[in-house]
C-alpha cells in the first residue's frame, strides 16, 4: 500500500518564506540529528514535537557566528511520522558544515539527539524516506550519505547512519531498486560538441546531450535555461570549466570532451558512458 505524506508545511508552522538561497539540484540527501538531549516525551505528544522544530529555528535564527538565513535543515522527522517542513525544496541547507558541502546535498533531520530519545522510530524513518523522494522529485541526485560523511562528526547517531549505510530502506519493506542509468555515447556527445548549431530551437543532433548539460547544471557551470540538447558554445565553455575542475589545462580543457572526464562527470551525476 503506498504511503501517505503527512506534511507539516511552513505556513501550518506559522513561518513565512525562507530566506535561505535558492538551489535547484544536489548529488543527494544528507541524513543529521539533533547532537544534543532529546526528550522522550515527544513518543506521547505531537505537539511536542512541533515545538521542538520551531525551538531549533529559533535558535538558529539566534546563533550569530553561524549566520544562519532559516533552520538549517530542508525537512526533518518525528517519531509519529510527520515530515517537517524546514527551508523547502529548492532551498541551499545550512546543515552540513560549509558552503561547499551545502551545495553538496540537502539535509533531512530525525529528531532524535545523543541522550533520552536516541533511537527513532519506524515512523521518523518512513518520513526521513518520504522526505528524501520529496526532494529526489525536486532535484536532488541518488545519494543518501550521513553528515558524518563529509565532515568530523558523530551526527546523525549510530543508529540512524547504520540505517543510512544500508540505504534508508523504507521500514517493512526492501530498499527500492535504482533507477536505471542513463548510457550516453562519447563519439556522439563529441561529435555534438564540434558541430552543433549555437541557435535554440534547431534539431538537436544527440539526446544523450542534455543529460551532460543537466549535470553541468547540477555542478552550476550551466545556466538551467541554456541546458537545450545542443552542445554549442555556452555548454563548450561550461565544460571547460569542469575539465578544470578535474584539473586539466590547455588543450585538454578545450570544452570538447574527453573520455576520462566524461566518466567523472558521470560518476558524480549518475550516467554511464559507452566507447
Amino acid at each position: 500500500m503506498e504511503a501517505l505524506l503527512k506534511l507539516v508545511t511552513r505556513a501550518q508552522l506559522g513561518w513565512p518564506a525562507s530566506a535561505a538561497p535558492t538551489q535547484d539540484s544536489t548529488k543527494g540527501v544528507k541524513v543529521h540529528y539533533e547532537g544534543a538531549p532529546v526528550s522522550l516525551r515527544l513518543l506521547e505528544d505531537h505537539g511536542l514535537c512541533i515545538a521542538k522544530w520551531k525551538k531549533i529555528r529559533v535558535d538558529h535564527l539566534a546563533n550569530k557566528k553561524e549566520n544562519y538565513s532559516d533552520i538549517a535543515y530542508n525537512y526533518g522527522a518525528c517519531p509519529h511520522g510527520h515530515l517537517l517542513e524546514g527551508r523547502g525544496l529548492g532551498k541551499r541547507t545550512g546543515a552540513n558544515g560549509n558552503q561547499d558541502l551545502n551545495r553538496g546535498h540537502y539535509a533531512i533531520m530525525g529528531l532524535v539527539g545523543d541522550e533520552g530519545l536516541t533511537e527513532p522510530t519506524d515512523a521518523m524513518l518512513g518520513a526521513i524516506r518520504d522526505g528524501i523522494e520529496l526532494l529526489r522529485q525536486h532535484g536532488a541526485g541518488t545519494e543518501i550519505k550521513g553528515h558524518r560523511d563529509g565532515l568530523a562528526t558523530e551526527c546523525p547517531g549510530r543508529r540512524l547512519y547504520a540505517w543510512v549505510q544500508q540505504g534508508a530502506p523504507r521500514p517493512g519493506g526492501s530498499p527500492p531498486d535504482p533507477a536505471p542509468r542513463p548510457v550516453i555515447d562519447a563519439s556522439k556527445v563529441v561529435a555534438a560538441a564540434l558541430h552543433d548549431p549555437t541557435a535554440s530551437g534547431t534539431p538537436v543532433s544527440y539526446p544523450g546531450v542534455k543529460i551532460v548539460e543537466q549535470a553541468l547544471v547540477a555542478e552550476r557551470l550551466l545556466e538551467p535555461n541554456l541546458a537545450d540538447g545542443h552542445f554549442g558554445t555556452t555548454t563548450v565553455a561550461a565544460y571547460a570549466a569542469w575539465q578544470r575542475r578535474c584539473g586539466l589545462t590547455g588543450d585538454d580543457a578545450d570544452g570538447i570532451p574527453g573520455r576520462a572526464s566524461l566518466e567523472t562527470l558521470g560518476r558524480e551525476r549518475g550516467f554511464d558512458v559507452k566507447p
